[in-house]
């Protein structure tokens, strides 16, 4: 008799594992409005010239939703799970930084500048009046004025990004990343 109840609870306990062997893991969470993604990415020219990356760096981490990313990646990235990648194409206007403004120029006097920026092409950052930081670019240099433009310098650019979706967070729950 103690041989039969410790084979039955020997089988009991070989069906609750097999059992709990076969219970499918839960599918990582995708991208959708309102999840922490962190991203892995390249952003390319229309020349294949690498403008950015944090390939190998520190993951880029924001708010699915909340346009902390441009517009066209955002929207691009809806549906993905942690381990995709994807390669993503954002025209100046369909999410991008938009076309170039000829008019979003300003000309300051020289001592506004800093020495070190008094160089066309020199990209400084610019403070609007409610704080907001800003990118312009030293367009111009005259004798006691500096032109800047006020145009994104990625503005009237086709951007590439080959992008890796690295993890994926609902608001409450821990964490989900590639295997």
């Amino acid at each position: 008799m103690t041989r039969i109840v410790k084979l039955a609870a020997v089988l009991v306990a070989l069906a609750a594992s097999t059992a709990f062997a076969q219970t499918p893991a839960p599918s990582p969470s995708a991208v959708q409005n309102g999840t922490t993604v962190s991203l892995e990415y390249t952003l390319k020219d229309e020349g294949g010239q690498v403008l950015d990356t944090n390939k190998g760096g520190t993951p880029l981490v924001f708010v699915q939703g909340q346009r902390q990313i441009i517009p066209g990646l955002e929207r691009e990235l809806v549906g993905m799970r942690p381990g995709e990648e994807k390669k993503v194409v954002v025209a100046p206007n369909d999410g991008g930084y938009g076309d170039v403004v000829p008019g979003a120029q300003q000309e300051v006097p020289k001592e506004a500048i800093p020495k070190e920026g008094l160089k066309v092409g020199t990209q400084l950052t610019a403070r609007t009046g409610s704080g907001e930081a800003r990118p312009v670019t030293v367009k111009e240099i005259k004798d006691t004025t500096v032109v800047l433009d006020f145009n994104h310098p990625l503005a009237g650019k086709t951007l590439f990004f080959d992008v890796k979706v690295l993890g994926v967070e609902r608001p409450g729950t821990p964490p989900r990343t590639s295997p």
